[in-house]
């Protein structure tokens, strides 16, 4: 719209002394063309939002929108039931500062750049374009596609409601949208911070394992030693595991061979028992005979001496199996000290084992966080690089817009200049002025004085006239009776 007006202007090139009616024209031409232009429009009901109720966007907007005396002022019959042009104006400024830091002034003003001739034809329509055309391209954002100059200009109280509860709903997205963004924000500085921890953690763990692993040369030779000690500690302890383990199997076989014995023992005694019970019913039931008794009971004794000659040999050989079990207990004690030394041995080996495991995941993690560190410092060259392209453009842009301050500058200076001529010649115009007021204002003392002398003037002529009247009418008596008296004269001759 900018354009078509600077160019009807600059189609239309006349001074505005000489040509007063085609300014006129222009004029109407412009205003027609703001007050007139029409877009297509959309049904009501094909709203992707919620319509609020008036309540609720007057409080929106004069809580989270408007500030100070705005807030104070706007009140719901700025909307309800007939819209003011004026507060809807203003709230869409002030939506359009609160969204891309626009501020409202920046409205009314009109571009140097832009080669319009006289721009006081533009001053009513600059800034309800610049409104207009801002809210074109952000209000599709809050899914509203039919906005038009007559939304500005004459509302609607249907229209305004949907359009400001379109952009309260993408108002209260956007507010949830930044706190989703702090909280990243404030995940992500975590985040940093604790990675800078870990490469903390990281680089005094490798010292650590650095100091862990090197050997002083002072401590070389102990370390030689212990190292020897170790390996013949080891070979020393394979022996006595292989040592215990063939005592453990002699123990075992002594244990069985003492368990069969014991059971042959109790098998025995369980035999001396039944015979001698089987003795006492033969005793009861045979007929005593002195041959028979004497065979038996030679017999009976033969049976007692081997009895007692294997007790004999069971008790020696219980005796011996003792002094072999006191041994193996001893040799258990010994080979449970050596046991719990090798435990000893083992869980410092384990120790070992889990802090070099350690070692190992502390070096993996370092040498994640170092790739990791690499594509951190890859992404922050890349970050710097496109931070010094920003800060290249930016420096342009500042140039540019130093050397666009400097023209304008230039501009307004000339135009201070042309202000402070106009201003001179103000001033001389307003002493111009002054001098002939004055010169009136003496003029009308002496038309005053002449005006008064004019009327005893006419007071003295007005009495001249009468008496010259007064005297004419008694002259003109006179020569009538005159007159009569010459005639009678004559007719009486």
């Amino acid at each position: 719209m900018k354009l078509i007006f600077s160019g009807i202007t600059q189609r239309c090139r006349w001074r505005s002394v000489a040509n007063p009616g085609k300014i006129d024209k222009a004029r109407r031409l412009t205003t027609t063309m703001v007050l007139f232009g029409t877009h297509r429009q959309v049904n009501m009901s094909e709203n992707t939002f919620p319509v609020y109720k008036v309540d609720a966007i007057v409080t929106f907007f004069r809580t989270e929108v408007l500030t100070g005396q705005e807030a104070k002022q706007f009140t719901k019959n700025d909307i309800y039931p007939n819209p003011k042009p004026e507060a809807v104006q203003r709230l869409y400024m002030r939506v359009l500062h609160l969204l891309f830091s626009f501020r409202p002034e920046c409205h009314y003003m009109v571009p140097f750049s832009e080669n319009i001739q006289y721009p006081e034809l533009h001053e009513r329509s600059t800034s309800i374009v610049s409104v207009y055309l801002r809210m074109r391209q952000f209000l599709p954002i809050c899914h509203v596609y039919d906005f038009s100059l007559n939304d500005l200009l004459a509302p609607k109280i249907k229209r305004t409601m949907s359009i400001l509860s379109g952009i309260l709903n993408f108002l209260h997205f956007r507010k949830q949208r930044l706190d989703v963004m702090v909280e990243h924000k404030d995940r992500f500085r975590e985040d940093m911070d604790k990675l800078q921890a870990y490469s903390r953690g990281v680089k005094d763990a490798q010292k650590k394992i650095d100091k862990l692993t090197t050997i002083p040369p002072e401590q070389q030779a102990e370390a030689r030693e212990l190292d020897a000690a170790l390996s013949d500690l080891q070979t020393s302890s394979k022996q006595q595991y292989q040592k215990m383990n063939a005592i453990n199997e002699s123990n075992a076989e002594w244990k069985t061979e003492i368990a069969e014995r014991s059971q042959k023992l109790t098998k025995l005694k369980v035999e001396v028992a039944s015979l001698k019970e089987a003795v006492i019913k033969l005793k009861s039931q045979i007929v005593e005979s002195p041959e028979e008794m004497k065979i038996e009971m030679e017999k009976m004794k033969d049976n007692v001496k081997n009895i007692k000659l294997s007790i004999k040999r069971a008790d020696e050989r219980l005796v011996g199996l003792q002094s072999n079990v006191q041994g193996v207990t001893h040799t258990d004690a010994e080979i449970q000290l050596m046991l719990q030394l090798l435990q000893d041995l083992q869980t410092s080996m384990n120790k070992t084992q889990l802090h070099q495991e350690e070692v190992q995941e502390l070096v993996c993690a370092y040498e994640k966080q170092e790739k990791e560190l690499k594509s951190l410092g890859v992404e922050e060259g890349q970050l710097r690089r496109a931070l010094a392209s920003k800060m290249d453009k930016e420096s342009k842009h500042k140039i540019r817009r130093q050397k666009k301050k400097e023209i304008k500058e230039q501009h307004i200076q000339e135009v201070l200049g042309q202000c402070g001529n106009v201003q001179q010649q103000r001033e001389e115009i307003a002493e111009k002025i002054q001098d002939i007021t004055r010169e009136t204002q003496i003029l009308r003392s002496q038309i005053n004085n002449l005006m008064d002398t004019c009327s005893q003037e006419n007071i003295k002529a007005q009495k001249l006239f009468d008496r010259l009247l007064a005297t004419l009418d008694e002259f003109f008596k006179r020569t009538r009776k005159i007159h009569v008296v010459d005639g009678v004269n004559t007719f009486l001759i």
